[in-house]
C-alpha cells in the first residue's frame, strides 16, 4: 500500500520536471529567436513590407527552418542559387530570407494568392504559386503534395528522400508539403513575442 503513494509521487516529480525543461527549451528557442527580431524588422522595412505585419510570419518561418539556431537560421542559401547552408552569417541568411519572402509574397499578390500559398512557396519557389494559379485554387496540403509529385516526376533521381520511405513525406519528396501549416501554427506565439518586444 505504501508503494503506490510513492509511486504517484515519483511520477508527479517526473511530470513536473518535464513541464519545466520543456518550458527552458521553449524560451530558449524565442530568447534566439528574439535577437534576431531587430535584424528582421530592419531587413523588411528595407524590402518595403510592414514589418508590424511580417514580422511574426518571418520569426515563425526562421523557427520551422532552425529553431534560430546555426549560421543559415532562414535556411536561405538554396533560395540565392547556393548549395544548403552555403550562408554562413546569421546576417546574411536573414537579409536573404526577407528579400526571398519579398519576392515570393509580390509574386504571390500580383497573382492573387493567399498568404499560405506565399508561405509554401518560401520552401517551394514562385513554381508553387504558378502551380496554384494554374488550378485555380487556394494553398492546401492537397495541392502542395499534386506540386511536389510534379516536381519530382520531372526530377526522380534529385528528389528522393535520400530514397528513405520512412520519411513522412515520402514520395512527396520537392519540398515539404506541410511547411505553410507549421509555419501558421506559429503564428500566435511569433506574435506575442513581436508585440512584446515593440
Amino acid at each position: 500500500m505504501r508503494k503506490l503513494p510513492i509511486l504517484i509521487l515519483l511520477i508527479m516529480i517526473v511530470y513536473i520536471g518535464y513541464l519545466v525543461t520543456a518550458k527552458t527549451i521553449k524560451q530558449t528557442e524565442q530568447t534566439r529567436l528574439v535577437n534576431y527580431l531587430p535584424d528582421i524588422m530592419d531587413e523588411l522595412e528595407r524590402n518595403d513590407l510592414e514589418p508590424d505585419e511580417f514580422a511574426p510570419v518571418l520569426l515563425a518561418i526562421m523557427d520551422q527552418e532552425s529553431h534560430g539556431k546555426g549560421n543559415d537560421p532562414m535556411q536561405s542559401s538554396e533560395s540565392a542559387g547556393l548549395s544548403r547552408n552555403e550562408i554562413t552569417d546569421p546576417t546574411e541568411s536573414i537579409k536573404q530570407g526577407v528579400f526571398h519572402f519579398s519576392e515570393m509574397y509580390r509574386y504571390g499578390e500580383a497573382n492573387g494568392v493567399d498568404l499560405d500559398t506565399i508561405i509554401q512557396s518560401y520552401n517551394m519557389g514562385p513554381g508553387y504559386i504558378d502551380y496554384v494559379v494554374s488550378n485555380e485554387t487556394n494553398h492546401s496540403e492537397d495541392i502542395a503534395k499534386s506540386y511536389s509529385e510534379y516536381m519530382v516526376e520531372k526530377s526522380p533521381d534529385l528528389y528522393t528522400c535520400n530514397n528513405d520511405k520512412l520519411n513522412f513525406r515520402y514520395p512527396y519528396c520537392y519540398g515539404d508539403y506541410t511547411y505553410a501549416g507549421k509555419v501558421t501554427a506559429k503564428m500566435e506565439d511569433m506574435n506575442k513575442i513581436v508585440e512584446h518586444h515593440l
